[in-house]
């Protein structure tokens, strides 16, 4: 089974995340996607965080379709880091292949986060294109230095059987939605 891992907040779902789900599905040819809906993220700032179990009922609404699966599989891991929720997947589903699904923007600063040299040794990534993030990302730390592992969007079928590091940057139509938008405009 390939299965494309969108790790996040969530905080809310939207439907850019389902956009980018679903776009994945097909150009990876994956079986399936987890939003694996985080505890916290270690990045940012917990204040305006709404409770895990409300993010994850709120995402399973805005994911009711097949092949999406919402989990709080970070919940029960010792931290969030990215890096040991992969470790951990991958131990626990060892059948299972795995592709990382991640939006342009996380790239452009994914230097910052804990062993993000170990996660593109872990498994293979599928960068998804988010407006004002391409060239950021593309030009970034990361992508410069697996650069040699970026693998042509054309060829992003079989991403999930490659042997890590690979990683490809997937064009897609583009939806200005997003999380931190939706709750100031909640707020103002």
């Amino acid at each position: 089974m390939t299965v494309g891992l969108l790790g996040g907040s969530f905080n809310p779902a939207h439907a850019g995340h389902l956009a980018i789900s679903l776009h994945a599905l097909a150009r990876l040819r994956l079986d399936r996607v987890w939003w694996l809906v985080s505890p916290g993220n270690p990045l940012k700032d917990h204040k305006a965080l709404k409770p895990l179990e409300a993010r994850i009922a709120q995402a399973r609404a805005m994911a009711n379709v097949p092949n999406i699966d919402v989990t709080g599989f970070e919940a029960g891991l010792p931290d969030a880091y990215s890096r040991h929720t992969l470790v951990s997947l991958q131990q626990r589903f060892r059948a299972t292949r795995f592709v990382w699904l991640m939006g342009a923007d996380n790239l452009a600063g994914f230097h910052n986060w804990h062993d993000w040299r170990g996660i593109f040794q872990a498994m293979p990534i599928a960068v998804l294109d988010r407006p004002g993030f391409r060239y950021k990302a593309l030009s970034s730390l990361a992508a410069r230095s697996f650069g040699r592992a970026r693998i042509d969007e054309s060829d992003a079928a079989g991403l999930a059987w490659l042997e890590p590091p690979a990683w490809s940057f997937l064009t897609l139509p583009l939806s200005p939605q997003s999380s931190s938008a939706i709750r100031q405009k909640s707020q103002g």
